[in-house]
């Protein structure tokens, strides 16, 4: 008797549940896929990914608790192998460069429809790498500003703590106005630190204006 092919396991995780379930509808139309977990934030997926090890997780970028860009690098460091679709309403070229310079395997638009969702699935599954046109020029320009600015690129997310931070905010109020955890902005802060190279949050403060950084 022939063997039945393994089949690819998936985890999905989106905060928004009419998009995670349609995205989960269409991972389960696919007799070659199994889905293997759900998830509503961040750490929630990353926790799952970690229990299951699934080929592929299919992750929206921006997700309480943790964002999809910051699970990809948490599976890195632990190398963990599994690979990462990641889903965005938006494609800043910012975000896009920092998730694939992180190691996520396909960065597509919200908009894209769940049977070519599948189709980057199945390609990342195999150890392609999924970069729709409009994302390669986006990530192509980002990489030539980084290449001739002497300033870091920051992501939308971290221009948005920096200038909380910047107003007088804490951390806790921070993450009130944004609706994240205080945790994913002390994780934002720390990584602004290391981009303005400074240790404290007067500091980046003060290196955020030398640069123009703040408007």
């Amino acid at each position: 008797m022939a063997q039945r092919a393994q089949r690819t396991t998936v985890v999905v995780a989106d905060d928004h549940p009419l998009y995670r379930e349609a995205v989960v509808r269409a991972v389960r139309s696919r007799p070659d896929f199994e889905l293997v977990a759900e998830a509503v934030d961040g750490r929630q997926a990353l926790e799952a990914i970690r229990a299951s090890l699934p080929d592929v997780a299919v992750l929206d970028v921006e997700m309480p608790e943790l964002r999809g860009v910051d699970v990809v690098e948490a599976l890195r460091r632990d190398e963990i192998p599994t690979r990462v679709v990641l889903l965005s309403a938006h494609l800043e070229s910012d975000t896009v460069y920092q998730a694939v310079a992180g190691g996520a395997a396909a960065y597509l638009s919200k908009s894209t429809p769940g049977e070519s969702i599948c189709e980057a699935i199945a390609a990342v599954a195999r150890g392609e790498t999924v970069l729709p046109a409009e994302v390669q020029a986006g990530l192509a320009s980002e990489i030539r500003l980084r290449s001739t600015s002497g300033r870091p690129a920051l992501t939308p997310r971290e221009r948005e703590v920096l200038g909380l931070i910047a107003q007088g905010h804490s951390a806790p109020a921070a993450a009130r106005e944004l609706h994240l955890s205080t945790a994913t902005v002390k994780t934002h802060l720390k990584t602004l630190y290391e981009k303005l190279g400074v240790s404290d949050r007067a500091a980046a403060v003060a290196e955020a204006m030398r640069r123009g950084l703040l408007e």
